[in-house]
């Protein structure tokens, strides 16, 4: 049969004029001859005439042609590189502080100026600066109550002026109160629902809030177990009133045509619930890349931050990670499995 694409050229020259920066027809360079540069498809100057236009492979082959990169799009990722070291240098000075270290200060150690580096550090990590050293202090609160201290020693430690900063906002520092969080969440009750699905067993957990855990496809023993580890001194009981909802979970599994709606009780960061919230406006039937979803964000560096929150969510199916793929459209990684992960998209599919 005739190829029924049109020439490699042409494919690259319309998506050069939509400025897609993941190209169906591959990745690719183009070089601008009247101005001797070569960009990424992306680039945001004004595209050249098609006359005036050269494709490459990459790099290496533009630079043999005598062409040099463009100083706005980086297609060789050198400044983008220098933006990764400064931020890593901030985050390592963080890390080190006892104290939340000024914005003013960070910039001017980085060299750029402030508004700049605040720009910069919030695509690299999807946080700003201050949002990383409080996720930097309530590490510290919690290993130091982990382990055993009192709360008013770990409330120091850790950098907090008082312990009225941790309490100003129950839960939004560790997901519960410095108290519980020291006995291990101990006092606390997880309600539990189990159940036989057409994807293997089947365990949800929730609090007096809302569903905390939905886990799949494995032994019982290790559902039960994921749910440990995240509250390892809670009390974990068979509630019945569970039922309707592990079926409506079940009931998903078997035929997900409609989009999963429970009351969920989601413990994370301020940018791994962002990330959630993100994963939840994608439509049943629907998919999205790591790259997409960074974007959609308004964080397009933060790609490998977006998959390390998509990887840390409790509640799969209810925030649907499983519509998440890689930017080749290969089914990456999945908690629960490939497999698995294949046949809900093919459900969701036929279903819408």
């Amino acid at each position: 049969m005739p190829d029924t694409l049109p020439p490699l050229d042409d494919r690259r020259w319309t998506a050069l004029l939509a400025r897609d920066a993941t190209p169906d027809c591959g990745p690719f360079l183009y070089g601008v001859t009247t101005q001797g540069v070569f960009c990424l498809p992306g680039c945001p100057s004004r595209p050249p005439l098609r006359r005036n236009t050269v494709f490459f492979a990459d790099a290496p082959e533009a630079e043999a042609a005598g062409y040099r990169a463009c100083k706005r799009c980086d297609p060789k990722g050198e400044r983008a590189a220098l933006h990764r070291e400064a931020v890593a240098a901030a985050v390592a000075l963080i890390e080190a502080s006892e104290t939340i270290p000024s914005l003013e200060a960070l910039a001017r150690r980085a060299g750029y100026a402030r508004h700049h580096f605040l720009r910069l550090f919030r695509d690299i990590t999807g946080v700003t600066p201050r949002s990383y050293a409080e996720g930097v202090r309530a590490r510290r609160l919690q290993s130091a109550l982990s382990q055993g201290a009192r709360v008013a020693d770990a409330v120091a430690e850790a950098g907090f002026g008082s312990e009225s900063r941790v309490y100003e906002k129950r839960g939004a520092t560790l997901g519960m109160t410095p108290g519980a969080a020291r006995r291990g969440a101990k006092g606390e009750t997880i309600g539990i629902a189990r159940a036989e699905s057409v994807m293997g067993p089947l365990l949800v957990g929730a609090t007096a809030q809302g569903v905390c855990f939905i886990g799949f496809g494995e032994a019982m023993e290790a559902l039960e177990g994921d749910l440990r580890r995240r509250f390892p001194l809670a009390q974990l009981r068979e509630d019945p009133a569970l039922d309707a909802t592990v079926a409506r979970v079940a009931a998903f599994l078997r035929e997900p045509h409609a989009a999963l709606q429970l009351p969920l009780d989601l413990r994370g960061t301020a940018f791994q619930r962002r990330v959630w919230e993100a994963l939840q406006a994608i439509p049943i039937g629907q998919t999205r890349s790591y790259g997409q979803l960074a974007a959609g964000m308004g964080k397009p560096e933060a790609v490998r931050a977006v998959a390390r929150a998509c990887a840390q969510n409790p509640v799969s199916l209810a925030v649907p990670c499983h519509r998440v793929i890689g930017a080749s459209g290969d089914l990456t990684g999945y908690r629960w499995g490939v497999p698995n992960k294949k046949r809900l998209l093919a459900g969701e599919k036929a279903g819408r």
